[in-house]
């Protein structure tokens, strides 16, 4: 998401991972304060000016696998602290996507924020930002100062639509990506409105996208003499990339793809289906081998007889029919049943889980997929584990997102080497 111009709303556990200890040499000749046990990003240091959620979950995928990430907060906090579900007033949203993260507080907007951080960038690698573009040039923080200072910087700028182009002013969150990517043109039933996602859909594949972009600029740098350069990350373009290949289909073929509802486009049958004892179940057989074994299990060999059943085409042609006959006999028996005789033949259905359902389900359990991580003011708290998983150097969740200028002494006393009267000066001024 991508707010407006103010501060604060800008546009277990396993593996590596630890608190900074021993020095190492950085490009240029940089020196910094890289952690004891390697994680695959350690000596990797990232500056989180961000908020909600593309730029601070870059951060966070960086924080998990080592990086050691610096949240850069306006005084008054940021604006995920207060947003969604909280227990004992702690933002569950923010224990888990502030995790791994030092945090210190800093108005970034006053002309002293800006000289600390400008300090801090010298020894950063990432800097992440996500305000209405101009917003950083306003603050005399533009790319070309930033660079100046740390030829070496990689400077990740998330906004809504991009930093060029006719809407790149516009204020914008993930909710405009998600309707303007054509996303919630194809999602939904084809007699109701466009449906949006109840999560932060578009934010998730940006900062997925992002994620990837600064790893891809880091190589540059690191390893083909680069230097540092500016990440140009909108949040609608990411979305509109996974969409498939609907720019073609329209272009070639003169086709919009619309709704269809739990249907798709290319692959029948594919549905939902409830089951006797009140289970919702998801079934896929995109190849003809799958649809075939599905015919077979719920009593219609004949179908694949017929002549169109032998391409996606033509059974997409006939999904209504094909549905009607898997639903009845799914409707017929429970859902462990169910899925016991489509495992037998080899074919692909799933249970709709709730959450609840998904911590108790063994294949989770198995492979840690949820994390229990200890909180100083929540006791513990599950979240989604590490992803994806790296056998030599995994990542890790150390901790979960910390008080609100909890790392302040931390780091403008013990490596920026301000004065205790220093800092309650700036303090009083509200700059930190």
């Amino acid at each position: 998401m991508t707010p407006d111009d103010s501060y604060d709303e800008p546009s277990s556990t396993r593996g590596g991972g630890a608190a900074p200890g021993s020095e190492g040499p950085l490009p240029g000749g940089r020196r910094r304060q890289d952690p004891p046990t390697a994680g695959a990003l350690s000596g990797v240091r990232v500056l989180d000016c961000a908020t909600l959620f593309a730029g601070p979950v870059i951060a966070s995928m960086m924080g998990d696998f080592g990086a050691d990430v610096v949240k850069i907060e306006h005084p008054r906090g940021d604006s995920l602290r207060s947003l969604g579900w909280n227990k004992d007033g702690v933002s569950l949203w923010w224990a888990m996507v502030s995790r791994n993260k030092r945090c210190v507080t800093l108005d970034i907007s006053l002309t002293e924020g800006q000289e600390l951080l400008l300090r801090l960038a010298e020894t950063a690698d990432v800097l992440i930002e996500n305000f209405r573009p101009g917003t950083f040039e306003r603050w005399n923080l533009a790319p070309s100062r930033l660079l100046e200072r740390n030829p070496a910087l990689v400077i990740v700028r998330t906004t809504a639509f991009g930093q060029t182009g006719p809407y790149s002013r516009r204020p914008g969150f993930g909710t405009l990506a998600e309707a303007m990517s054509g996303f919630a043109h194809m999602n939904g039933w084809p007699d109701k409105p466009p449906a949006l996602p109840p999560f932060a859909l578009a934010d998730g594949v940006a900062a997925i996208t992002g994620a990837f972009a600064v790893m891809a600029a880091l190589r540059w740098r690191d390893m083909c003499g680069g230097g540092g350069q500016v990440v140009d990350l909108s949040i609608y373009e990411p979305l509109f990339s996974i969409l498939g290949p609907q720019a073609a289909v329209y272009d070639s073929l003169g086709i919009e793809v619309s709704r269809m509802g739990n249907r798709t486009p290319f692959s029948a049958p594919r549905n939902v289906y409830r089951s006797r004892d009140g289970r919702w179940l998801a079934l896929s057989a995109s190849s003809t081998s799958i649809a075939e074994r599905v015919m077979l299990v719920v009593g219609h060999p004949e179908m694949i007889d017929e002549p169109w059943f032998a391409d996606n085409g033509g059974r997409l042609q006939h999904a209504g029919e094909l549905d009607a006959l898997i639903g009845e006999w799914i409707a017929e028996r429970d859902a462990e049943v169910v899925i016991a005789e489509f495992e037998r033949v080899q074919a692909a259905i799933g249970p709709v889980y709730s959450i609840a359902d998904i911590l108790e389900d063994p294949q989770y359990a198995a492979r840690g997929t949820v994390a229990r991580v200890p909180h100083s003011r929540l006791g513990s708290v599950l979240v989604p584990n590490v992803v994806p998983r790296l056998e030599g150097s995994p990542g890790a969740i150390r901790y979960l997102g910390p008080d609100l200028g909890e790392h302040n002494g931390e780091v403008y006393l013990g490596e920026l080497g301000l004065t205790e009267e220093e800092m309650r000066g700036l303090a009083s001024r509200r700059v930190v």
